[in-house]
């Protein structure tokens, strides 16, 4: 049994992963410490009634065409070919068909047969606009609401807002996270305390059968040892908590260290896909040969992490920044996420799911309508499509719309401020409410900007 009499402050650094205790090494252990705090990550009260309890987020990172997708553009196909207002450059026009779907007759691309028959649940927003035209930059306030400095990540936000329906697993997951561009900023907490930030499962390098969560287990002390040697630990760390007051980095640390415990058992068993019916692997095309095998074991993993209560999933489907090869890319990268995403809506749907999880698909930005080398798309942070699906967004439903050709949003215009804040009032959370004091002022996601885009409420 490990406990303060019988193991030293040596051989217990020694002895823990990661170096755990470290910041309570520096006091005393004793009989009687500090009660244990409020759990962090326990769920919150909403501001108001919410729609949505959780976010699944399928970032296409790269930047997706919108009129390959889901933004329709006749007269750009009609003037193919012909001049376009920038030097040198020709009118570039979709080489798929589009079709009107579902009762709502939603106009999507014949690249993404699949979704479109979930046209009736999904909200287009075709009038999206960021800051940048530079990969980094709008990548990061995608997912931070600002380009410029270090800012914590929607899902922390969203996280530390709500806390998390599950004490045994991260209440916000990041599934193969870019390792450039952004790097860490995208799934991190930055200023806000370290247990909600997210916890990156694999690398975007690498399929998703290999991701694994590193330490998870330690190599050489049974589970039960482990909870003896970590309630020391915990002691020791309240009771530092007592003397220092306040404190968010101990009170993360104390957290991090019991959801790592926790996680050891959990987290396998919500991973291992293999308990799914073999009719439900097939559905989300999964196979070892099959060219969606990775993003559907992605979003089948979503779905199985949702359904565990886990607050904020986020998937990443890279290499969508398409400057050339149009012909050939767009059809290799819808074939890869369509099956897969009607799938997962489908899923979502038939487990009564869908209703309190909002699903957010898109990129950084779009692409622009005319041709700079012969057969691809540059980059257009002017006007782009971002969808919504289930948790209280307006099913069948087109909001905004970029100009005839595509080049920039002309009407009900969303920029990346407003979109959060609509994410947020979904989930209840008023987002000029939901601020952190750092530095000397109240800090929040969408800055201060950003409006609730009612159009799109349900």
């Amino acid at each position: 049994m490990l406990n303060a009499n019988s193991i030293s402050r040596r051989q217990l650094l020694r002895s823990t992963s990661c170096g755990i205790g470290y910041l309570a090494l520096n006091s005393v252990a004793a009989e009687g410490s500090s009660a244990e705090k409020e759990n962090p990550l326990a769920p919150k009260p909403p501001h108001f009634a919410p729609r949505a309890k959780r976010v699944i987020f399928l970032c296409m990172r790269g930047g997706p065409s919108h009129m390959e997708t889901f933004d329709y553009k006749p007269k750009l196909n009609a003037d193919d070919g012909k001049p376009s207002k920038n030097k040198n450059q020709k009118f570039f026009g979709s080489q798929w068909k589009f079709r009107r779907y579902g009762a709502s007759g939603l106009w999507i691309s014949d690249l993404m047969p699949h979704t479109a028959k979930h046209a009736d649940n999904l909200c287009l927003l075709n009038g999206m606009h960021t800051d940048s035209n530079e990969h980094a930059a709008a990548l990061t306030q995608l997912h931070t609401g600002n380009a410029q400095f270090h800012r914590p990540s929607m899902g922390a936000w969203v996280l530390y807002g709500m806390g998390t329906e599950n004490s045994n697993l991260p209440g916000f997951i990041s599934i193969k996270p870019p390792v450039i561009l952004g790097g860490a900023r995208n799934y991190g907490s930055a200023f806000l305390p370290s247990i909600f930030q997210g916890t990156p499962l694999g690398t975007m390098s690498k399929s998703v059968v290999q991701a694994k969560i590193p330490n998870l287990a330690h190599p050489q002390i049974h589970q039960a040892d482990q909870r003896k040697q970590l309630d020391l630990i915990q002691q020791m760390n309240r009771k530092l908590l007592s003397k220092r007051g306040q404190d968010p980095a101990v009170d993360g640390l104390i957290a991090s260290y019991e959801l790592s415990y926790q996680m050891q058992s959990a987290f396998p068993e919500v991973m291992n896909v293999t308990a799914e019916t073999q009719a439900t692997l097939d559905a989300y095309g999964i196979g070892e040969k099959k060219k969606t095998n990775d993003f559907g074991r992605q979003c089948l993993l979503a779905r199985r992490f949702a359904e565990a209560g886990v607050r904020f999933i986020e998937l990443t489907h890279d290499n969508w920044d398409h400057h050339g090869g149009v012909a050939k890319n767009m059809p290799a990268k819808c074939g890869q996420i369509d099956q897969p995403i009607f799938a997962l809506l489908t899923d979502l749907k038939q487990r009564g799911m869908l209703d309190d999880t909002l699903v957010v698909w898109g990129g950084e930005f779009g692409r622009t309508p005319d041709d700079p080398r012969g057969d691809g798309r540059g980059h257009n942070n002017k006007g782009f499509t971002i969808w919504l699906a289930g948790g209280g967004a307006k099913p069948g439903f087109v909001h905004g719309a970029t100009d005839e050709y595509g080049y920039e949003a002309v009407s009900g215009r969303v920029h990346m401020h407003d979109l959060h804040a609509t994410v947020l009032h979904l989930l209840g959370l008023e987002h000029t409410r939901l601020t952190y004091r750092y530095a000397g002022r109240n800090f929040r996601l969408t800055d201060v900007a950003g409006n609730v885009v009612k159009e799109v409420l349900a």
